[in-house]
C-alpha cells in the first residue's frame, strides 16, 4: 500500500458508528481566535465520513471536506443528505496536498484525526496556499483510547503492544506511512508557514458500550490487518478485549471521555 487511503476501504460505516463527533467548543474557538463567528468557508482535510465537516454546516456559510477514499466520501455524502444545513456542505475527492481549491480562499483548514497520515512539507505548504491572510490551520486528534475503564485499557494496551510488534516483525510498517502525533507542533513551528502556532486542549464526553468500544478499536489499522490476514485476531489477542469489554462495559452506555489536542497556526 502506498498510502493510507486503502487503509479504510471497506470500513467506513464502522468508522461513522464508533467515532467520536468533535466538541462543539472547538468551533466557539476556532471561530474566535479567527475573529469570524461565521466563517465564509471552512476546508476540512481528511474529511473521512464527515464527522469533522457536518458540525461546521450551522456555522460556516461553506465547509468543503477534502477526502481521497470513496467508501468515506460516498458515507458522508450520504449523511449529509438529511443535515438540515445540507445546502452548506460539500465533500470533494483530493489529498491534503492536492485539494484543487483556489488559493486565499479559506479562512480556517482543518485536519482531525488524521494529520498524521500526511506528508507534512507538501500538506503545510497546501494548507498556507489556500488560506487568506490571518486565516487559522487547526490539527486536532483525540488522546487513544477514551477514559473509561483502567482495566479494560490495560488490556487493550497489552495487545496493542503485540500488534505494533508483529507489524514491525512482519515488516508491515512501512505499509502505513505515519507521521509521529508529538512531532506536529515542532513541524509547524519549523516550516515557516504560520506567523503565531501554540497547543492547547479540550474535553468531550460521548456515551459508549462494550459493542461501540470494540467497533472503535477495529478501526485503528486493526480491521485492515484482519481483512489481509497479515495479523490475525488470534495472534494479538483479540477475544481477550472482547471479553474485558463486555464484562467491564456490557450492553449499557457509560460516559467516554476524550482530551482533544489542538494545535493552532496562524498564517
Amino acid at each position: 500500500m502506498s498510502d493510507s487511503n486503502e487503509l479504510w476501504t471497506g470500513f467506513a460505516g464502522d468508522y461513522d458508528r464508533a467515532r467520536p463527533t468533535p466538541p462543539p467548543a472547538l468551533l466557539d474557538l476556532l471561530t474566535q481566535l479567527v475573529g469570524m463567528p461565521q466563517p465564509a468557508l471552512v476546508v476540512d482535510l481528511g474529511s473521512g465520513t464527515g464527522l469533522s465537516t457536518a458540525i461546521w454546516g450551522e456555522r460556516a456559510e461553506k465547509v468543503i471536506g477534502i477526502e481521497p477514499n470513496a467508501d468515506m466520501r460516498i458515507q458522508a455524502v450520504r449523511k449529509a443528505e438529511g443535515h438540515p444545513y445540507a445546502a452548506h456542505i460539500e465533500y470533494r475527492e483530493g489529498l491534503a496536498n492536492q485539494t484543487g481549491l483556489p488559493s486565499g480562499c479559506a479562512d480556517i483548514v482543518t485536519a482531525a484525526q488524521a494529520f498524521h497520515w500526511m506528508e507534512p512539507a507538501s500538506t503545510m505548504a497546501e494548507i498556507t496556499r489556500i488560506l487568506r491572510p490571518g486565516g487559522l490551520f487547526a490539527a486536532y486528534d483525540y488522546d487513544w483510547p477514551p477514559a473509561l475503564n483502567w482495566e479494560l485499557e490495560q488490556v487493550y494496551q497489552e495487545i496493542d503492544r503485540r500488534f505494533d510488534e508483529l507489524l514491525e516483525e512482519r515488516g508491515l510498517v512501512e505499509d502505513l506511512p505515519r507521521w509521529p502525533k508529538e512531532t506536529h507542533l515542532d513541524r509547524m513551528r519549523d516550516s515557516g508557514h504560520f506567523r503565531f502556532t501554540r497547543e492547547l486542549f479540550l474535553h468531550h464526553i460521548e456515551q459508549g458500550d462494550a459493542a461501540r468500544f470494540l467497533e472503535m478499536i477495529r478501526t485503528n489499522a486493526y480491521n485492515y490487518q484482519f481483512k489481509l490476514k497479515t495479523i490475525t485476531e488470534q495472534e494479538i489477542g483479540f477475544d481477550r478485549l472482547e471479553r474485558a469489554a463486555f464484562q467491564s462495559l456490557g450492553t449499557n452506555p457509560v460516559p467516554w471521555y476524550f482530551s482533544y489536542r489542538v494545535l493552532i497556526g496562524i498564517k
